[in-house]
């Protein structure tokens, strides 16, 4: 019997020292220990701070992005969103400025009714094209400007041996801009030189 009451009382204080046999290994206890766990921790901390930094700055830049593109694309739909409109309005100013032209040439002795009739269709295209520039509709005469297949379009080709050869010698209709932006191109005669000319230059260039 007394061996069998010191068997029991010696099994708690081996079952208490198992726990604390185990948990030596996982806590630090010399003060190295200590110093090399804080320094891994801070590394730890460090690296999630700075990728957290990383992913913030990359969503920031993306949402700048965003916000340029978005407000971009809302003054491009505010700036050509009347360009429907702003080409029947040309179209307006065009014919008003062939009615002009349609008009008698001017002369000392011509009638007082006709004088003020020019006069007042002029004023009117003054003011209708000073309201198409407030608006971003521009007019724009190519006469004697060289060629530019961007901004005209070539309806005849003719000879000429006063405008240099590809420049635009007549204007049928001027080029129309809306914002800078080209709304219809201008229908022009492009000037081409003389057969003479294209033989002397052909000379010249056999001679050299």
């Amino acid at each position: 019997m007394s061996n069998e009451k010191d068997h029991m009382t010696q099994d708690p204080a081996n079952n208490n020292e198992t726990p604390a046999a185990s948990g030596a290994t996982d806590v630090p206890q010399t003060p190295d220990q200590i110093m090399q766990a804080a320094t891994a921790r801070i590394a730890e901390l460090e690296a999630e701070l700075a990728e957290t930094k990383d992913r913030w700055m990359r969503s920031e830049a993306e949402m700048a992005n965003v916000r340029a593109r978005s407000h971009r694309e809302v003054s491009e739909t505010r700036q050509y969103a009347v360009q429907k409109f702003a080409q029947d309005v040309v179209e307006a100013a065009d014919n008003l400025r062939r009615g002009l032209e349609s008009l008698p040439a001017k002369e000392d002795r011509e009638a007082e009714l006709v004088t003020r009739f020019r006069e007042g269709l002029e004023g009117v295209e003054r003011n209708f094209l000073n309201i198409l520039e407030r608006n971003g509709i521009k007019r724009e005469d190519p006469t004697g400007q060289p060629f530019d297949p961007n901004q005209h379009q070539a309806m005849a080709e003719q000879e000429s041996a006063a405008h240099a050869p590809g420049s635009v010698m007549h204007a049928w209709t001027p080029a129309w801009t809306l914002n800078g932006r080209l709304l219809r191109p201008a229908m022009v005669v492009v000037s081409k030189a003389p057969p003479e000319e294209i033989g002397s230059s052909a000379k010249l260039d056999t001679t050299a």
